[in-house]
């Protein structure tokens, strides 16, 4: 009664409790890639005598976060009546409604244009450099060259000068799923330009950046994978947390399951939306598109062998230029890794437990769908510390595992596989052994 008489005279702990309830954490920061983030780069390169052309480049700063096929959406709000009058390298979904305009017609008219990249392989008329890939960017440490994309674009509006150019507003990132959430346009130094032969300079009239970043909690309700743990000197598997990703028959937050021993599976598969990316996932306890398996393989008295495996258990999805992201602080001593791609990322400077694994091009960088052969796999050999090495309480297996950026859902600690004195030793109670000697007496009296 007296908590309840503090908040009537306090009604701000009242509004602040309430808030505290129904808050759903938005902020995209990760701790593995504090400064990810895609930035939006807008350059005015050229005054025109009802606007101005400029080049808009998109730069992915995501350590291991990329953009797959069918790829990006960028869109935005006009601040006035702005039109698109041409574009190169990219275009509008929309051309909305022109017919106030007589003679030319520009590309697009619309209040809030949504632009696309262009298909690579295709002879347009005009391309400009970084554009034409189909949407899809590459995340930063995997291939830089790759992570950037843009297309230009000539806007027009009467008398458009330096002082009167008004910022697109409401800028908006779409990727195959929500995630990203973009601020406002800002106004920065010009950007600076070199040509080829690296003998002129020159300079944008005006420059302006939108900064955009990704939180998985906007992207999905449910994680998207899952990791399993086993080693050599414990026949437990410890398999993914059940209804990691969701339950079945919950059809409101995981979509539908297959099995994989039906007989309409091939029917189910063929059937589906092609531009549907709800999973289409087989039956598991953990409904998990993706599980990872880390198990410990091999014990050498300087080095120890781990295998790591990637199954895909999503039927609609193929994940080309996949990544896996894994923190364990043995990562110093890597030395040697068989089949995938590594780059240490050191999120925190100095510290080198955090490592960036993705697959060798043309070998294993494509991970199929749902299938026998839906899988990748690799064998990671580990040097050992003798003053921080240990198989005790779960020292040898991930702090954290991320699968194309998203946090995989870890087995509980207290599941890990112990070694045999600690995981398979078992205690006895006083009540126990009470009870076992009443039992011993009483068979040897009656013996």
């Amino acid at each position: 009664m007296m908590f309840f008489h503090f908040l009537k005279h306090c009604p701000c702990i009242l509004l602040f409790l309430l808030f505290t309830l129904f808050y759903t954490p938005t902020e995209a920061y990760d701790p593995l890639d504090p400064n990810g983030n895609i930035t939006v780069k807008w350059d005015i390169i050229n005054w025109t005598p009802d606007g101005y052309v400029a080049v808009v480049t998109m730069n992915n700063f995501q350590q291991y976060r990329h953009i797959s096929a069918p790829g990006w959406t960028l869109g935005w709000t006009w601040a006035k009546t702005e039109v698109i009058w041409n574009m190169v390298g990219g275009q509008t979904t929309e051309q909305g409604d022109c017919s106030k305009f007589k003679g030319n017609i520009p590309h697009c008219c619309k209040k809030n244009p949504a632009v696309v990249d262009l298909l690579p392989g295709v002879n347009y008329n005009q391309q400009i450099a970084n554009c034409c890939k189909g949407g899809v960017l590459t995340s930063w440490a995997q291939d830089p060259a790759n992570a950037v994309s843009a297309f230009q674009l000539s806007v027009g509006r009467a008398g458009s000068t330096k002082k009167t150019v008004r910022l697109p507003q409401n800028f908006t990132l779409s990727t195959p799923g929500p995630g990203y959430t973009c601020g406002p346009a800002k106004i920065v130094k010009p950007t600076r330009f070199i040509t080829p032969d690296k003998k002129r300079v020159t300079q944008a009239l005006m420059t302006w950046n939108v900064t955009c970043t990704y939180s998985q909690f906007l992207a999905q309700k449910t994680p998207t994978c899952c990791v399993a743990l086993s080693s050599f000197y414990n026949d437990t598997i410890v398999p993914c947390p059940t209804c990691s990703c969701g339950c079945q028959g919950n059809s409101a937050q995981t979509g539908s399951c297959v099995d994989p021993s039906a007989s309409h599976l091939a029917s189910v598969v063929s059937s589906h939306d092609k531009n549907n990316i709800t999973p289409l996932v087989r039956c598991t306890s953990h409904m998990c598109p993706i599980r990872v398996h880390w198990h410990i393989k091999l014990n050498y008295k300087l080095y120890w062998r781990v295998k790591v495996t990637i199954t895909n258990f999503n039927y609609r999805m193929n994940h080309s230029n996949w990544n896996l992201v894994v923190q364990h602080p043995n990562f110093d001593n890597l030395t040697q890794i068989f089949s995938f791609n590594y780059k240490s990322l050191n999120p925190y400077g100095s510290i080198n437990d955090t490592a960036l694994l993705y697959g060798v091009k043309f070998y294993n960088d494509f991970l199929m769908q749902a299938g026998p052969i839906g899988n990748v796999q690799s064998e990671l050999l580990f040097q050992k510390n003798t003053s921080t090495f240990t198989f005790e309480k779960g020292w040898a297996f991930p702090r954290r595992i991320y699968f194309n950026g998203d946090n995989c859902v870890m087995p509980p600690p207290d599941a890990y596989p112990w070694l045999p004195n600690a995981g398979s030793k078992q205690e006895v109670s006083f009540l126990a052994l009470i009870m076992s000697s009443l039992v011993a007496i009483v068979l040897h009296a009656y013996s």
